[in-house]
């Protein structure tokens, strides 16, 4: 029989246990009851009281979807997978670039030019949309994804910058110095040598800017104005209503888990590197 004393040092680790059950339920709860109601069948979605599980598997809700507005959702997913991962692209690119030279190639004012990126933090993104709109306009760029993903490769920069510099920053510069001695450029030293090593920065800089570009909404609702270039987030909108302004539950809940499904699988998939790369340079 167990001791009164292996009672106690169990305690805490069976309250662990149950704080993490208890924020589990919190969170997957709500998945749960979306994934449920996509599945139902339109008369039991609308059911009072509704049922916890589908009494009955139907994709009739996923089918309606390909069928809402004139060019159906699957157009407005491509539009959201072509958007988000072309900002992505730029976005690490530039950010590895700019947070490199920041850790590594100190110059005369990189400190105030560091801190003046970071202060665009400050500046709120519906205070600037109507110049956006004018520059877009100008360039010929307006109602375009190319120019959306220019728009959000420009606000993912600051935070991507943050993160690549602090990921090199955190790296031993003896690293450098010895790709430096072999014969390495700069350029070299940084794609052969210390990009492979700050891959969990590089990752989270990837996973942040993909999760906050696929689920962008007043950007693409502004900026965008043709149909068959809508993104998921302004087509959900849609979804959201019936023809006559009722609420289709079933459906709208079809459109949320395809929403939620890409970010939910990206993120197990590469959640060790998310994590790592979020805390680069915190010990340092």
């Amino acid at each position: 029989m167990r001791t009164i004393t292996d009672v106690r040092q169990s305690l805490p680790r069976a309250a662990w246990w149950a704080a993490c059950l208890c924020v589990s339920v919190i969170v997957l709860y709500p998945l749960w009851i979306m994934l449920s109601q996509s599945l139902k069948s339109s008369a039991e979605a609308t059911q009072n009281p509704p049922t916890l599980y589908p009494h009955g598997i139907s994709p009739e809700n996923y089918q309606a979807l390909g069928n809402t507005g004139a060019v159906g959702i699957w157009t407005h997913v491509g539009n959201s997978v072509l958007v988000s991962a072309g900002a992505t692209l730029l976005t690490v690119v530039f950010a590895t670039l700019a947070g490199y030279g920041f850790a590594r190639m100190r110059f005369t004012g990189s400190g105030v030019l560091f801190f003046l990126i970071l202060a665009t933090f400050m500046i709120p993104f519906q205070a600037v949309i109507t110049p956006l709109f004018s520059i877009l306009h100008t360039l010929g760029l307006n109602n375009s994804l190319l120019g959306l993903v220019l728009v959000y490769t420009t606000f993912q920069l600051p935070f991507g910058i943050f993160l690549m510099r602090n990921s090199f920053a955190a790296l031993p510069a003896s690293i450098e110095e010895a790709a430096l001695i072999d014969g390495c450029g700069y350029l070299s030293a940084l794609l052969r040598v210390m990009l492979p090593i700050a891959i969990p920065g590089l990752i989270s800089t990837a996973l942040f800017t993909f999760f906050t570009c696929w689920n962008e909404f007043f950007a693409a609702l502004v900026l965008v104005t043709d149909e068959a270039r809508f993104t998921l987030p302004v087509t959900l909108t849609v979804l959201a209503s019936n023809q006559l302004g009722t609420l289709n539950w079933g459906i709208m809940q079809a459109g949320v888990a395809v929403t939620a499904i890409p970010c939910v699988a990206l993120y197990l998939l590469l959640q060790r590197y998310y994590v790592a790369g979020l805390v680069a340079g915190a010990v340092k």
